[in-house]
């Protein structure tokens, strides 16, 4: 094969769920929406701190958000398994337009309060509790079983470009016409990812099949990821890396304040040089990256080692370069914990399988949060990113403990089905290459 013909065939292999209509329209309207996201993400951020200068309300204000998909974030995905996926991403993201909206009209008007902003933020998280596990499992309803994790990793790619644009142009929209701005453009961004979801064609889905209401499902749930080893340890990591590391939204703006002495536009070419490394991390994993338990540890121990290097990074320039390696590392950990879930998880099973993935990364948010908030706040701005450092660390130790344990039991039959499932699945992956 000459090396035009190997270019040609890692291409293919890079946008492979793209050549899918209907993944093309939802990536298109995703595409618009997310900047708009990240925009109100950074302006929330900065508001908070503006208002209130203090690090620790940033974080509270992050919990509150979070909140709802830690206690009911079960439960989203029970009404996942039951319901038409793509009919209640259409409602619950034009709510979450209405919310940005009301957002934006009381910022421009100055007549917000951090109370205000509390609430709000608040209700966007029980819209996220219910949007999130439809909006995961519909993924695989688009593109069936062989494109997932292409199409999960693309997804992740599509989200860290959004974080690499989305942050410069909120920080030349705050400093040109206010943090109100942005959340009135991210309202408007949801016009284009609920026009992708009513525009498919819905003869070309897959949908699971919906499940009949009945007493005990969400228990249900729990007992079967607890009797499932290739799921409850990707779960256990998840949810030590969420609460603590990816709490890059209230520690960030510290940084860039206390550390390196800057404002809004600091905060978005950092933020920004993270979505850059996501980026090119993304297409590389979308591209040649693995699924697995062995391929998780792997990507939580690279994980752990940059952000600790963005910890003591020294200046700004390189303190630029090290978030960058942190994005790369932070998509390669999502994309293979999530496309290791759901290609693990029985159909039936997946909304609340895949609930409990964003209870495990974002429901532990109103723990770690405010905790991450305030050793940034009290101990130092970069300790709150040491602090999610060691939480890689510990979460990729769990996962070579079980592995260690797994591998010491014997040969291959011994292991538990959902292990033995996993590892099949990185050598088909590996002998397509």
């Amino acid at each position: 094969m000459t090396a035009r013909q190997r270019l040609a065939t890692l291409r293919a292999d890079t946008f492979a769920s793209l050549a899918n209509p209907n993944y093309r329209l939802y990536f298109v309207g995703q595409s618009i929406s997310l900047v708009g996201t990240w925009m109100q993400m950074i302006a929330q951020s900065f508001l908070v701190f503006q208002l209130t200068g203090s690090g620790t309300d940033v974080g509270l204000i992050v919990a509150l958000q979070t909140l709802p998909v830690m206690l009911l974030g079960p439960y989203g995905g029970v009404v996942a398994d039951r319901v038409d996926k793509r009919r209640l991403m259409i409602a619950l993201q034009s709510a979450m337009g209405v919310q940005a909206l009301v957002m934006g009209v009381l910022a421009v008007t100055h007549s917000i309060s951090l109370w205000e902003i509390g609430l709000l933020a608040a209700i966007l998280g029980l819209n996220n509790t219910f949007e999130n596990p439809a909006r995961q499992t519909f993924m695989l309803e688009m593109v069936g079983p062989t494109d997932l994790r292409n199409a999960v990793t693309l997804n992740s790619v599509l989200v860290n470009v959004a974080r690499a644009v989305g942050p410069a142009v909120a920080g030349l929209i705050i400093d040109a016409g206010g943090l109100g701005v942005c959340f009135l453009l991210n309202a408007a961004s949801f016009v284009a990812v609920v026009a992708s979801l009513l525009r498919m064609d819905l003869a070309a889905l897959s949908p699971s099949p919906p499940q009949l209401r009945a007493k005990g499902q969400l228990r249900e749930g729990f007992r079967y990821v607890r009797g499932e080893v290739g799921l409850a340890v990707p779960l256990v990591m998840m949810a030590i890396v969420g609460c603590l590391a990816y709490e890059f939204q209230v520690t960030l703006p510290v940084v860039a304040s206390r550390a390196f002495h800057g404002g809004a536009r600091t905060y978005g070419f950092m933020t920004a040089s993270m979505g850059v490394g996501a980026v090119i991390g993304g297409l590389y994993t979308a591209g040649r990256g693995k699924t697995g338990l062995t391929a998780l540890v792997r990507s939580a121990v690279v994980f752990a080692v940059v952000i600790a290097l963005a910890s003591i990074a020294p200046n700004l320039g390189l303190e630029i370069v090290a978030l960058a390696a942190v994005g790369a590392a932070s998509v390669s950990f999502l994309s293979k914990g999530n496309s290791t879930l759901q290609l693990a998880a029985a159909p039936h099973m997946r909304g609340r399988v895949m609930a409990l993935w964003a209870v495990a990364f974002l429901g532990s948010t109103p723990i770690g949060g405010p905790v991450a908030g305030f050793v940034a706040q009290h101990a130092g701005a970069r300790w709150g990113l040491a602090l999610g450092a060691l939480s890689c660390a510990v979460a990729a130790a769990i996962g070579a403990s079980v592995l260690r344990r797994v591998r010491r039991a014997g040969p291959a039959d011994a292991l538990p089905d959902d292990v033995v499932a996993l590892e099949q699945e990185e050598e088909v992956l590996e002998a397509a290459r």
